[in-house]
């Protein structure tokens, strides 16, 4: 025998669902944990164009970690930073010491005492360039102290 229905209003079926929130959650986890751990390992795989360098450039690129001296340096070649683009460069000649406190190393441009950089760098030696003509890239950072502040991100010796 069959019970009636004594209420007039239907039981509403549950709709079965595809995702839950701590599934959610748990995917959301994952995707944050193996991206921060696969930028650890392959931290010079950078995305541009569409397409994923491994950090070769077209142009000839020397570490100046493995360099000792000034003398093992080659005109033309290219130190430092290759892969990143820089939005600021500058000639000149490279000379030890600072603009009132700023920086580690100087560049002498034409047009005298006005027209000289600041210059610091975190990815090359700037002391093997001393006294070399150069072509600097790299970022342009404030300063209140000098006049221009630029942090070397690669050079090139021209003579």
């Amino acid at each position: 025998m069959e019970v009636p229905n004594l209420t007039n209003t239907p039981i509403p079926e549950k709709k079965p669902t595809l995702l839950s929130l701590p599934l959610i959650i748990v995917f959301v986890v994952l995707a944050i944990t193996s991206g921060f751990w696969l930028s650890r390992f392959f931290p010079n795989l950078t995305t541009k164009n569409g397409s994923i360098s491994t950090g070769s450039s077209d142009q000839t690129a020397l570490s100046t970690d493995d360099i000792s001296s000034s003398d093992q340096l080659q005109i033309g070649k290219l130190y430092g930073d290759t892969i990143k683009t820089f939005s600021d460069s500058a000639t000149g000649t490279i000379e030890k010491g600072s603009i009132n406190g700023e920086g580690t190393h100087i560049l002498n441009r034409e047009g005298g005492l006005t027209q000289r950089a600041s210059l610091t760098s975190s990815t090359v030696d700037l002391d093997l360039f001393v006294g070399k003509k150069v072509e600097v890239k790299g970022q342009t950072n404030s300063s209140t102290k000098t006049g221009w502040l630029l942090d070397v991100g690669s050079i090139k010796i021209l003579e």
